[in-house]
């Protein structure tokens, strides 16, 4: 006896009413919240439903009744197959409100938060271009857009981004409009290369063929950076391929490789071998330059980091009379940025490597008053370590993704410290750390910043004062 197919459920004339977060947008069917990705708010679509929950389903557009008024053709032909900017069929001044609207809903719904200003979010001055830094991955058999399963063609090899939710699937690109154009120039020559001397990429199931990754990084003085990944330590073909690199971008002026033998692609705990030229990108913020090492954290939109340090700097509102601690500080780029205006400053960090690019950055740019320790937050940022260089006036913070750890947002209660600054790339964790705050400090304002034009990624600024 056969299996019983399971039925498809089609939703017909959904009209869009607004937009949610991760990039999805909302309608309703029978008072229930449907989500739905590259919709836009105006839209009437037929949805298929692929994921049933208690209180929300999840559709997938296949039909538009109707398209939004506000919709904008979209610049990039991988629109809905790389995953990368789902929302470029929005105008970027839509864009900008979604986000806004974003961080209000994350603080009142999830901190159960009012009360507190709202600063205009700072929108970015390129909307294409804009990013730093770059990673594509080589696979031997690309996702085809228009593949028919079951055809004897050979796929293409690929040299792109991963499709999401499918991490054996890679979608081989010709050109991504988020870094200057030189990324492509230097990609696709280096997978003309490797095809023509027949160099092998890597099967990520099979773990065989040599061209893992590439990663690409560039400052606003247009030098570049280029980290290759090789599956295996084969002599004659880093040496071929970095020659070729070396010999026809003169641009690249740190010149990088790694042999990366594990189950993942990911590059961190590998040795980052210097090819030629410099082994780290220098970068200027203001009147501060850093070290940028291969594989070490920074801003990836340059001109918006600036901004977003400057709204940090003048919500410390430092006088020269402050100790300031900066959690999660990284490479101490925030520290650094606003030393001036410190009496002292404590940086904490989890990874080592960023600590000591920290203390380097810090002695490069004269920061003499500047102290960094690495280790895990909740362990390092302690009554002990107020023992040694004092309470903390001014907390600055900008965890990662998942927030702070419940112990670190106790020890902010418990520091007493005047004021906080809060920087986010997550509204929700926010909230969620905001929320249990609430005794000991009130939010006074806020000032979100896009830092990713064409993604539902906020970055949000909050100044807190103790009650």
């Amino acid at each position: 006896m056969g299996r019983k197919q399971k039925l498809v459920k089609i939703i017909e004339g959904l009209e869009i009413t607004a937009v949610a977060a991760e990039g999805y947008a909302i309608g309703r069917d029978n008072n229930q919240v449907i989500f739905v990705k590259y919709a836009a708010p105006g839209d009437i679509v037929d949805v298929r439903i692929i994921k049933k929950k208690k209180n929300f389903q999840e559709g997938q557009i296949i039909r538009y009744q109707k398209k939004s008024e506000t919709r904008v053709d979209p610049f990039c032909p991988y629109f809905t197959y790389c995953g990368g900017c789902k929302w470029q069929h929005m105008p970027y001044e839509s864009q900008l409100e979604f986000k806004q609207q974003q961080v209000v809903d994350a603080l009142e719904r999830i901190g159960d938060i009012r009360d507190f200003e709202v600063v205009p979010i700072l929108g970015s001055q390129k909307i294409q271009s804009y990013r730093n830094k770059l990673e594509l991955t080589f696979s031997e058999r690309a996702w085809v857009i228009d593949y028919v399963k079951g055809s004897d063609a050979p796929r293409p090899r690929a040299l792109g981004f991963h499709i999401p939710g499918q991490f054996s699937q890679l979608l081989d690109i010709e050109a991504c409009h988020l870094m200057p154009d030189y990324v492509n120039q230097i990609q696709r020559s280096v997978k003309a290369f490797c095809d023509d001397n027949g160099i092998s990429f890597h099967d990520i199931q099979r773990h065989e063929g040599l061209m893992r990754n590439i990663m690409f990084r560039c400052n606003e003085k247009d030098e570049w950076m280029i980290v290759v990944a090789f599956y295996e330590d084969d002599t004659k073909v880093i040496e071929d391929v970095m020659g070729h690199i070396a010999a026809n971008f003169d641009r690249v002026v740190s010149l990088n490789y790694i042999v990366n033998t594990k189950m993942n692609d990911a590059m961190q705990g590998c040795e980052v071998i210097n090819y030629s030229g410099a082994p780290y990108l220098t970068e200027s913020l203001g009147t501060y330059s850093f070290i940028i090492q291969p594989l070490s954290f920074f801003q990836t939109n340059t001109q918006q980091a600036k901004n977003l340090y400057d709204i940090t700097k003048d919500f410390a509102g430092l006088t020269g009379a402050e100790n300031v601690y900066d959690l999660y500080t990284g490479t101490g780029s925030i520290a650094i940025y606003v030393s001036e205006g410190a009496k002292s400053l404590v940086g904490i960090e989890y990874v080592e490597g960023a600590i000591e690019d920290a203390k380097i950055n810090a002695a490069n740019n004269g920061v003499e008053h500047a102290s960094f320790y690495a280790g895990d937050m909740k362990d390092v940022f302690t009554v002990d370590m107020f023992d040694k260089h004092g309470k903390p006036d001014v907390i600055i913070t900008d965890p990662p993704r998942e927030g702070m750890h419940p112990d670190v947002v106790a020890r902010i209660n418990e520091s007493g410290a005047n004021r906080v600054v809060y920087v986010s790339c997550n509204p929700a964790t926010q909230a969620r750390d905001l929320k249990a705050m609430q005794e000991h400090y009130k939010l006074i304002k806020i000032q979100p910043v896009d830092m990713f034009p064409h993604t539902h990624h906020v970055e949000n600024v909050a100044l807190l004062e103790r009650i």
